[in-house]
């Protein structure tokens, strides 16, 4: 049995009204058969139907509590794990720092546990995301790095920043800073490289070529030298084109395949010296906006950095 005691906002109601409020799962035909039967009452007495209720009314329910409580809706995104290494938080943004091996948006192999579903679940919880609300900006990635690349990831928590943000990316107002280790060492510590690379959709792989080619598009990857060991280098670099693949397939086409990368290089011998994922971060982001950025004004100028990168110590 449960017990109401009707307030301001619930008076005024008939008794039907109230009844299927407060009790979502009673079938229309059984709530009629109850006030019947007086297992629903109000004020401890019979009541009809068409009873208007008034401030203070107690109305009891003799009825079976599996009526009362709607089954809790599930999302796909509580399915994802909690684990979420946030760099920075704030109204607007969230700055992921995504492990190796987490894909960023679930696909035919991975739906659940895949980082925008850790995103929402964390948000979620925190009273932040609400999928029930009507018209809910569902909390959305600006940028994406492959399930093998760790490193840091934008989330928008809502439109306006997801707007702003694919605007500054567009324009190249967000500077993106990668770490990579390279087999071998190259002759020029500084330089940009360029080139031109063309994807293949299907087999989800690139080519790339000194010169242009068929439905090829011009890359620019910058780099700097930061440190020598073993016949490998590790690299600084700065994207200046945001091609697929264009890291690894650029390092790889001049002969430095990046270590660890299965795709692009031979891993066999990496693998086999720990290597699992392949060696490349996306470690440091750079707000540096040229233009109006509304609602992130106050994000420019700003520089966040991961501190511990796996392969770089």
């Amino acid at each position: 049995m449960k017990s109401f005691t009707i307030n301001k906002n619930d008076s005024g109601q008939r008794l039907d009204k109230f009844i299927t409020k407060a009790a979502p799962l009673l079938p229309q035909s059984l709530l009629y058969k109850y006030i019947r039967l007086k297992r629903i009452k109000v004020n401890n007495k019979r009541a009809e139907i068409s009873t208007r209720l008034n401030v203070g009314d107690v109305v009891d329910m003799y009825i079976n509590d599996e009526f009362f409580e709607p089954k809790e809706k599930t999302y796909e995104f509580t399915f994802a794990s909690k684990k979420l290494n946030i760099v920075y938080e704030d109204e607007n943004i969230l700055l992921i720092d995504k492990p190796e091996g987490l894909i960023v948006h679930p696909d035919n192999n991975e739906f659940r546990d895949t980082l925008i579903g850790r995103i929402q679940r964390y948000l979620f919880e925190k009273g932040e995301y609400n999928p029930e609300d009507e018209a809910s900006f569902a909390p959305a990635l600006a940028n994406r790095i492959d399930r093998n690349t760790g490193g840091i990831v934008i989330a928008a928590k809502n439109a306006q920043t997801l707007r702003v943000l694919n605007d500054k990316i567009k324009f190249r107002e967000l500077d993106k800073f990668y770490l990579c280790l390279i087999h071998g060492t190259l002759k020029t510590k500084q330089d940009t490289l360029t080139a031109y690379l063309s994807k293949n959709e299907d087999k989800n792989i690139v080519k790339v070529s000194d010169t242009p080619f068929e439905n090829s598009k011009e890359i620019r990857t910058k780099y700097r030298v930061l440190k020598e060991f073993d016949n490998k280098s590790l690299l600084e670099i700065e994207l200046l084109t945001g091609r697929t693949h264009q890291i690894r397939a650029h390092f790889a086409h001049i002969g430095h395949p990046l270590v660890g990368d299965g795709k692009y290089g031979q891993n066999k011998l990496d693998k086999k010296q720990g290597f699992v994922h392949q060696a490349l971060y996306s470690y440091k982001l750079v707000f540096n906006f040229k233009t109006d950025a509304e609602n992130l004004n106050y994000l420019n100028g700003k520089e966040f950095k991961v501190d511990k990168v796996w392969f770089a110590d």
